[in-house]
């Protein structure tokens, strides 16, 4: 719910996912599909809609667009079509898209989402069909001209669309990272976003609760989950001022504008084309044998929810520890490869809190990580055996991350082993206990709060390294005195 002036408002959100199929050859031709290479050397004379040119389906394609469906829990059409969508692009040369309209390869399934709140919530797949995508026009090249690169021309794309089902922008975040995590997974996409291979429309209305749904706006090629979040949020907000004054919500494409944060009109409904759909000529309907597909099925690998099930069977995790690392699979390994033969939980915090925050700051995925899972065990170790206390080992963490050091050299260059002669640690005790006589008398008379200080004031005194359990010990025994 959004509260508005004169009331609450629901905001209905339905989704349509362009994914880019990962595969080494477009959908119809042999044209290679790497990222980033120089415009307009992976194209094939099908691709450039050179005449007499025929498409031929690439079996790859399929397979992974029905292993995707059947992570979706999904219904997998035996039968489907393809057929030409008629609309003209500059970067589109036939004038026409090969796509999947009445006979999709994927019929319904779900997404389940992991809540904030430690609850799930289904969403319901629409469908996923197989289409191509389109070239790229670049305004930027020149002052007058706009160019056109063709090597994306001929991708294969699974679009997924969702029922209305989403009720805010943050699940639609929710819902794309977890649809993310599970291509991923499969290795069907990869979902780099800021790639443009994985895209999304979402068409946002709002009404009062319990009533019929309201005219729906449709935000247009948004490539980043946040600014997505974003876009659907100022929609939202600005359908509920609409209707608050007595105006009409429009039928109509809209864009975001991610420097401004708004959406503004791309076209109304009354433009929209007519993309007069027929089977395409050139494809028979595409048949798959049942046998396949169960063999598809059972080949798949391990899911963010099953992983998700496991890590809280078998580690002891928390539902939303777990929900966290599995969402993504290099995460997911690192953890599991640190956790072998240790604390689980104390992995994961190493990993969750520790790892990935200083990764993130340093603008770096998992892969990227100058601390192997071997180092991150080898520095738990050291705290678990009582070599190091647990506040020396964020320093020499943050070593780890600046150079990739090994931890036991970190620590044997420095000195920074931890202090665990009981009499070294209690001339510190006594010197604290000492200096602090005022708030020794408030402790003994009843600010036991205090206890917390006197720790932190040895801990400051042995620079970190005296061991915690004996401080604390020492600490207990001359303060009762």
């Amino acid at each position: 719910m959004i509260e508005g002036r004169t009331g609450s408002f629901e905001i209905v959100i339905g989704l349509e996912v362009h994914a880019q199929v990962i595969s080494r050859a477009k959908l119809f031709s042999g044209a290679a599909t790497r990222f980033g290479a120089e415009p307009n050397t992976e194209v094939s004379p099908i691709d450039a809609a050179f005449p007499g040119m025929l498409p031929v389906l690439n079996k790859f394609c399929v397979e992974q667009a029905v292993k995707t469906g059947l992570a979706l829990e999904a219904e997998i059409n035996l039968e489907s079509v393809f057929e030409r969508k008629n609309y003209f692009y500059p970067d589109l040369p036939p004038g026409y898209q090969i796509s999947q309209y009445q006979n999709p390869i994927v019929g319904g399934g779900r997404i389940i989402l992991d809540m904030p709140d430690g609850s799930s919530r289904a969403i319901r797949i629409t469908r996923l069909h197989l289409e191509q995508d389109a070239g790229k026009s670049l305004h930027d090249q020149d002052p007058r001209l706009t160019f056109v690169d063709l090597n994306r021309a001929g991708v294969a794309l699974m679009e997924i669309v969702s029922e209305p089902d989403l009720r805010s922008a943050e699940e639609v975040g929710i819902y794309l990272r977890k649809l993310r995590a599970i291509l991923r997974a499969l290795g069907t996409s990869n979902g780099n976003m800021e790639e443009g291979s994985m895209r999304c429309d979402a068409n946002v209305s709002v009404r009062r609760p319990g009533a019929a749904l309201g005219t729906r706006t449709e935000i247009k090629n948004v490539n980043s989950i946040r600014f997505l979040m974003q876009a659907v949020d100022y929609e939202a907000r600005r359908q509920i001022e609409v209707v608050e004054d007595g105006g009409r919500v429009l039928q109509e494409t809209r864009l975001f504008d991610s420097a401004r944060g708004t959406t503004r009109p791309m076209r109304s409904k009354e433009e929209a084309h007519d993309y007069r759909y027929f089977p395409d000529p050139d494809l028979v309907p595409l048949v798959l044998d049942r046998e396949w597909v169960e063999e598809l099925k059972r080949s798949l690998p391990e899911l963010p929810d099953a992983k998700k099930a496991r890590f809280v069977k078998n580690y002891g995790l928390s539902s939303s520890d777990a929900a966290f690392l599995a969402g993504d699979g290099a995460s997911a390994a690192y953890f599991e490869a640190t956790a072998q033969g240790r604390e689980a939980k104390t992995a994961a915090n190493w990993v969750m809190v520790e790892l990935l925050g200083a990764l993130n700051r340093k603008g770096l995925g998992i892969a990227g990580s100058p601390v192997s899972a071997e180092s991150l065990g080898r520095l738990i170790d050291l705290v678990s055996e009582g070599t190091i206390s647990g506040r020396i080992a964020k320093e020499v963490f943050a070593e780890m991350i600046e150079t990739g050091a090994d931890p036991g050299s970190i620590v044997k260059e420095k000195g920074l082993f931890q202090v665990s002669d009981a009499g070294v640690i209690e001339e510190a005790v006594d010197a604290v206990l000492r200096r602090e006589t005022d708030k020794v008398a408030q402790y003994r008379s009843g600010r036991e709060k205090l206890f917390g200080y006197f720790v932190g004031q040895v801990m400051r005194a042995t620079e970190g390294r005296a061991n915690p359990a004996l401080v604390n010990e020492l600490l207990r025994k001359k303060l009762a005195g």
